[in-house]
């Protein structure tokens, strides 16, 4: 465990080394405030995602001259995954031009949970981008907060109809053992209502099974599930908790093709750093395709790494750092819708608003910006702020990730279902009217 320790912390030192540059706002362009983390235990994965992201800005300035003519500015806060400094990045990003931050993406399920109150204040978007509180897919009570592509409960009940699939059918569910094992924060426990939900719904037992923060030491887990003999462990880590899963899981025996992790534990980061031998036959659900094979990749390598503004050429076409172009090219989308309703200029994060909850991007339009099968359609409206729901598995063979499904959707009827009613409690709560913002 030392040896992995001290190789999370040369990972950290090289995505620092390697950041991109970040270039200052500018009269006239359209800023982007970036609450990144690329030190600590969660380092390397923020650092590939927020290179990704950064590429892809990069990629928009330099290839397209911006979004129809509108050059992108952008500031990143280094928050290191910690709640109280991510609320210090978000207040000092949010008064860096007077048309605000355009949105945020706080890449982490606590600093979501912190800034649900904030956002609409200040007028605000936040993306939550397969994370963050679930019920903010009901925009009638979250107007500002858009957990797109997928959310938790639509991952842990896709989790369950794969599994399934793998016994057999929903039936073979039944008497089944099943353990959560978890990474003991808000972001850990958001799918524990559906599971919960799930088991009584097929007849499986769950167990849930906590890990503190980081993760690294997970010894006491492994031997409660090696005693406990389940069918199945689904994995929710992140960071240094999923490469000490697996290596765990060797370690007391526990089969690595009866894992699954969820879309936050299935990297090149967490298989790599486990090692083969630890990692091979593990599935991990994913938001989207690993790989060079796409135009819009080819286009970073030549127009951005080519000209010397790329991040780090060895994060190119991994799980998180296609995760990061996505998510940025759904940003500037967004800026390109809104601009359609309020004109060719730097707009305002109540205008992106407007255009993140109008996205409609479908297969040619994805086509057309160069992502093909990368991610998932996407069509967003006021009572779904999730757009898509789908999710598609993955398995390591020891070298790379290989396809595992199709896209395909967990229980969309029971995730709706939770949504509301969770949604609608909020609202009592918080004395929110229920109701779709116009303009």
């Amino acid at each position: 465990m030392k040896a992995w320790k001290t190789l999370m912390l040369a990972l950290a030192a090289a995505a620092v080394m390697t950041a991109a540059p970040v270039p200052a706002q500018a009269p006239g362009t359209q800023f982007i405030g970036i609450l990144g983390y690329r030190v600590g235990p969660y380092g390397p994965n923020g650092a590939a995602f927020f290179t990704g992201f950064i590429d892809y800005l990069n990629l928009v300035n330099e290839r397209d001259g911006g979004i129809n003519g509108v050059k992108l500015s952008w500031e990143e806060c280094e928050t290191e995954y910690n709640n109280t400094k991510g609320l210090e990045c978000y207040e000092r990003v949010k008064t860096r031009v007077a048309s605000g931050p355009t949105a945020i993406h706080p890449m982490s399920t606590g600093i979501t949970y912190s800034l649900l109150d904030k956002a609409p204040a200040d007028r605000i978007p936040l993306i939550t981008l397969g994370y963050g509180r679930t019920d903010a897919v009901d925009g009638r009570v979250f107007p500002w907060v858009f957990p797109l592509l997928s959310n938790y409960w639509s991952c842990a009940t896709g989790i369950v109809k794969f599994i399934a699939e793998k016994e057999g059918g929903e039936s073979a569910l039944k008497g089944k053992k099943i353990v959560l094992l978890y990474h003991d924060s808000p972001y850990g426990k958001e799918p524990q209502p559906i599971l919960e939900a799930e088991a009584k719904k097929h007849g499986f037992e769950l167990k849930l099974v906590p890990v503190p923060h980081p993760g690294n030491e997970q010894q006491s887990q492994w031997l409660q599930i090696r005693q406990y003999r389940p069918d199945w462990v689904i994995l929710w880590g992140w960071g240094v908790m999923n490469a000490t899963a697996l290596k765990t899981a060797q370690k007391v025996g526990f089969p690595r093709e009866k894992m699954v992790g969820n879309w936050w534990s299935g990297s090149e980061i967490d298989t790599e750093a486990a090692g083969s031998d630890a990692s091979r036959g593990y599935y991990a659900a994913s938001l989207n395709l690993a790989g060079k094979d796409f135009p819009v990749v080819k286009d970073i390598e030549k127009l951005v790494y080519g000209k010397g503004k790329g991040g780090d050429r060895k994060l190119i076409g991994t799980v998180l750092w296609n995760r990061g172009v996505a998510a940025a090219m759904i940003t500037v989308e967004a800026v390109r819708t809104a601009q359609g309703k309020y004109g060719k200029k730097p707009l305002t994060g109540e205008q992106v608003r407007w255009g993140i909850e109008n996205l409609d991007i479908d297969q040619r339009q994805l086509d057309k910006l160069g992502f093909g099968a990368m991610i998932p359609t996407l069509k967003v409206s006021c009572t779904d702020h999730e757009g898509s729901g789908l999710v598609r598995f993955q398995q390591w063979d020891g070298k790379q990730w290989v396809p595992a499904s199709d896209w395909m959707s967990g229980d969309r009827s029971l995730v709706r279902k939770m949504v509301e009613e969770s949604a609608a409690q909020y609202a009592k709560e918080k004395g929110i009217k229920p109701a779709c913002m116009k303009g």
